[in-house]
């Protein structure tokens, strides 16, 4: 028994080796969070329009790194100080705050499932090691920006970019790209195409951190 169990184990690792490393170079068609949200309705899976990094509005990329992950270029995986400053937060607010990285985001969006658990997040932290050990930093926030929900079942920039403003991705302007990534923390209640006076003032506040962070040039350190 114990033996076969060891066996088990080395073969899921084994498995999960080869999949983040093959993903780094093979674009995923839906992530397993796609599935998930999708069992509810036909079963059938939606799909990703992939759009390469550099065909997003470099408006987009910083938006997204000043709104979600400001050290994006230079953790390994996790903001550590972010996490106890959670941790500090979650003890006397209702609600719950997160610390998730973008690296944590793309492994839990790729392999896992929404709802939360100590074991789920074990296995985020896990693929999140393997993630940033097997793919270039530009990479992780390509794939980032390929599955990220900005709206109710808009997944991916591309689709974003067109249903909320009818263009391409590398046509963002700024405040275009702001407003998006003011979505994220909750897309199914924020929006985009109708910004409420509060998804107007994060945008603002994440323009001006994108601004304060240096701009697209922040990221020069992930090509």
């Amino acid at each position: 028994m114990i033996r076969w169990t060891r066996n088990l184990l080395l073969f899921l690792i084994a498995l999960s080796l080869l999949a983040t490393l093959a993903l780094r170079w093979v674009n995923p068609p839906y992530t397993s969070f796609m599935i998930v949200q999708r069992i509810s309705t036909d079963f059938v899976p939606y799909t990703i329009n992939w759009v390469q990094l550099n065909e997003i509005s470099p408006h987009l990329l910083i938006a997204v790194v000043a709104s979600e992950d400001q050290k994006f270029p230079n953790h390994h995986g996790f903001d550590l100080k972010a996490i106890q400053s959670a941790i500090e937060a979650n003890k006397t607010q209702k609600q719950i705050r997160g610390a998730s990285t973008i690296t944590q985001q793309v492994a839990k969006n790729i392999f896992l499932w929404p709802n939360k658990s100590l074991f789920r997040k074990g296995l985020e932290a896990y693929f999140s090691l393997l993630i940033e050990i097997l793919w270039p930093k530009w990479r992780i926030l390509e794939v980032y920006l390929n599955v990220a929900e900005f709206g109710p079942n808009i997944f991916g920039a591309k689709n974003a970019a067109y249903t909320h403003f009818k263009k391409h991705t590398n046509q963002l302007t700024e405040h275009e790209a702001s407003i998006l990534a003011a979505v994220l923390p909750n897309p199914h209640i924020l929006r985009a195409s109708q910004p409420s006076n509060y998804v107007q003032q994060r945008a603002q506040h994440i323009t001006a951190q994108a601004h304060s962070l240096g701009g697209v040039e922040y990221l020069n350190s992930i090509w």
